[in-house]
């Protein structure tokens, strides 16, 4: 990644500390009476408590969040396609709480939603199936897999995903988050190592914890990094009694949500093979929006997918449903079916959803008849590299893999994350913001995530204001060549 010049990591450092300064006089003024105190307020009875947050978090949610709050967790009223109707909602104490002003802010571009194949609008025939499927299987089934919720429906999404990864067997779970947490813990523990990349999702990083393996983290995507860790792993043993570990499995993601990076597969998977080891592949970003026919990063990297020993997948993002999957071979299936906690306590996922999944995964593969999906596919690959391309030209510094749909733009400095975003949403479109703690201190970003529905109008309107609002915010660094688009769409603006 490129890193920022020196005097914007100072500038940015500064920021930090001026606002930390700034967060401890507006808590001396509160505490004292001079600033009103807002927010939650401890009762007498409660005080000898255990806090549930540390100083510092709580400090940081006071003076630091509550500065950008109004930018998460924006209320919308319409389907999650390219563009959708938000609810305007103010704060009159400083996003502590919000009303909303009745007021509907219509057609705002949707660059946050993980849509990547355009299965979140509104499709009539879609709605047709999936209504008879309701009317017939009700809206849940709240019993587990194990128990009384085992439906035709969910054999026969299972199968549909197995086919369209080209392994043996699937299972399919409610939660995309869960089947992370809950299906780690079931593969490996004490005796087990873990070998992590740095960058790896939060429900990865917990599923490892739970797990009660030894952990070890990589640098990101940085073979050199995970070969040291596997050699030593694989010399020493565990620590104290130098046994052989019991297994070592490396976890990984095929695009990693807050770079847009790709995963170095072919040389992971050599690694693997070299010191005996595992690999556990996390495709919710990857599946579906890469590879010539949306089978992900196996395919993006023409390899066989029964090298993967465990692949899991989510159907929220490029699927436009719920859930999510861990595919492999029919052994480790039937395994977990059994161990997963997931599998044995959680309700399974419900017939209409799994009705979506069925007629989305059918169509990228052509199974409905028609070439919608491959399609779909190719114009997602397409609206990517222009987009990125695009931005490349106007000097913006993003991050990640040329065909990646997720684009990190960096914005740096924390006082313009806020601002970006507003500026932005002040133009009808929809953006995701992320500083710290989520990334680095030096690497705040807007991240856009661009989706096969974006027409070449909305892409070239997002990039002529995000470079107008780059010039608002003086962030000069990324501003290196102003292209004919971005001065068209400055012109619209200023007149």
């Amino acid at each position: 990644f490129e890193q920022p010049p020196m005097y914007v990591s100072v500038l940015t450092f500064l920021g930090f500390v001026f606002a930390t300064l700034f967060g401890y006089l507006r808590d001396f003024l509160r505490d004292y009476g001079i600033q009103t105190k807002i927010g939650t307020t401890e009762r007498e009875e409660q005080m000898d408590f255990v806090p549930l947050y540390q100083d510092f978090e709580h400090f940081f949610t006071r003076n630091f969040y509550m500065r950008v709050r109004d930018n998460w967790n924006r209320p919308i009223c319409s389907a999650p396609g390219p563009k959708f109707d938000l609810l305007e909602r103010v704060s009159d104490d400083n996003n502590w709480t919000f009303r909303f002003t009745g007021r509907i802010i219509k057609n705002v571009i949707n660059m946050g939603s993980y849509n990547y194949l355009g299965f979140a609008e509104t499709d009539h025939n879609a709605l047709k199936t999936v209504s008879s499927v309701l009317n017939k299987y009700g809206t849940g089934i709240c019993s587990t897999r194990q128990e009384m919720g085992n439906l035709d429906k969910h054999v026969e999404l299972e199968n549909t995903v197995a086919q369209f990864l080209g392994v043996e067997s699937a299972l399919a779970f409610g939660m995309g988050f869960a089947t992370n947490s809950m299906n780690i813990p079931a593969l490996v523990g004490k005796g087990c190592l873990i070998l992590s990349d740095e960058l790896n999702h939060t429900s990865l990083v917990l599923g490892a914890r739970l797990s009660g393996a030894t952990i070890r983290v990589f640098k990101h995507n940085n073979m050199q990094s995970l070969e040291k860790l596997l050699k030593d792993a694989v010399i020493q043993g565990q620590p104290r009694s130098r046994r052989a570990w019991k297994k070592i499995l490396i976890l990984v993601e095929g695009i990693f949500s807050m770079e847009g990076s790709i995963v170095r597969l072919p040389e992971v998977i050599s690694l693997k093979r070299k010191y005996k080891a595992y690999v556990y592949l996390d495709e919710a970003h990857s599946v579906g929006a890469v590879g010539p026919t949306g089978r992900g990063v196996v395919e993006y990297f023409g390899m066989d997918p029964n090298d993967i020993d465990v692949l899991m997948g989510t159907f929220t993002k490029s699927f436009g449903a719920a859930g999510g999957y861990i595919a492999g071979k029919k052994e480790l299936v039937d395994y977990l079916r059994i161990h997963s906690h997931s599998a044995t306590y959680a309700t399974s996922i419900a017939a209409p959803i799994a009705e979506q999944i069925i007629r989305a995964m059918k169509c990228v593969m052509g199974l409905d008849g028609t070439t919608q999906g491959r399609q779909r596919i190719n114009q997602l690959a397409e609206n990517t590299r222009y987009f990125r391309r695009r931005l490349r030209e106007l000097g913006f510094i993003i991050y990640g893999n040329e065909d990646s749909p997720v684009v990190p733009l960096l914005l740096y400095l924390p006082g313009k994350v806020g601002a970006f975003a507003r500026l932005m949403l002040s133009r009808n479109i929809g953006v995701v913001v992320v500083g710290f703690p989520a990334t680095p201190i030096t690497e705040s970003r807007a991240r856009f995530c661009v989706s096969t529905a974006h027409t070449r109008e909305m892409l070239d309107t997002v990039i002529g204001y995000s470079g107008f609002v780059i010039l608002l915010l003086v962030l000069e660094r990324h501003l290196m060549i102003l292209s004919p688009i971005c001065l068209i769409k400055l012109e619209k603006t200023m007149h």
